[in-house]
């Protein structure tokens, strides 16, 4: 399994049988390596509804006949601008031809249009993905929350986990997610998009190392191997 950050929340994620990208956000982002034109694959995943998680769903979706997995009503709205869409919701799974994926608990928000009358786009998710024998949790924008530890009992080989602060944990809480997720290596997301989420991401690093916990912190267009 091969994981590229593409910047913000937002990775492709290459199985043996399906090109999967997490969260696109990726026209409108200063930090983008790739435009959304650019980009192949066979699913899109959404942990929520924001526009800097979901700006180009809809366009890749439509482009690449790719359907979006998100929760329930993340799903009725882009499959309603007639996109392949399947709907889910916290605590259930569902097995795909690539691979199983589940969707978990997030503390957050979800909305799009944000402004006077924001359309409200259901519970805020986490994701997990097992693939070629891999298990993998994109804790999408969240806080730090003491259920992440039935997560960890899972044997995580990657945590992908915001640090950005503001909107979602910063650099203490993200450290001590680690602490209950217990992944073998984690990357940081969310952060230094703008300059309301600047942080330096080699204080997560020292933060996580102080409890043995492996960071690998990638720059967008950089890769990693499971």
């Amino acid at each position: 399994m091969k994981i590229t950050y593409l910047a913000h929340s937002c990775f492709l994620v290459e199985t043996s049988k399906a090109r999967l990208i997490i969260d696109p956000f990726l026209t409108g982002n200063p930090l983008a390596p790739v435009k959304a034109a650019d980009v192949k694959v066979d699913y899109i995943l959404c942990s929520h509804g924001h526009e800097d998680h979901t700006g180009d769903a809809l366009g890749i979706s439509k482009r690449c006949d790719a359907p979006i997995i998100a929760n329930y009503e993340i799903a009725e709205y882009f499959g309603a601008q007639g996109a392949k869409t399947h709907g889910m919701n916290p605590g259930g799974a569902h097995q795909f031809p690539f691979g199983r994926v589940k969707f978990t608990i997030a503390h957050h928000s979800s909305s799009v249009n944000a402004g006077l009358n924001p359309v409200y786009l259901g519970n805020p998710c986490g994701l997990i993905i097992q693939a070629d024998g891999k298990t993998i949790y994109h804790a999408g924008d969240t806080a730090l929350f003491l259920d992440m530890q039935l997560i960890g009992r899972l044997s995580l080989d990657l945590a992908m986990v915001p640090i950005g602060d503001n909107f979602t944990m910063g650099i203490e809480d993200a450290a001590a997610a680690l602490d209950l997720l217990r992944p073998k290596v984690a990357v940081p997301m969310h952060y230094n998009t703008w300059p309301v989420i600047a942080v330096d991401a080699e204080l997560f690093v020292e933060a996580a190392a102080r409890t043995d916990h492996t960071v690998q912190v990638l720059k967008p267009g950089e890769s990693l191997n499971l």
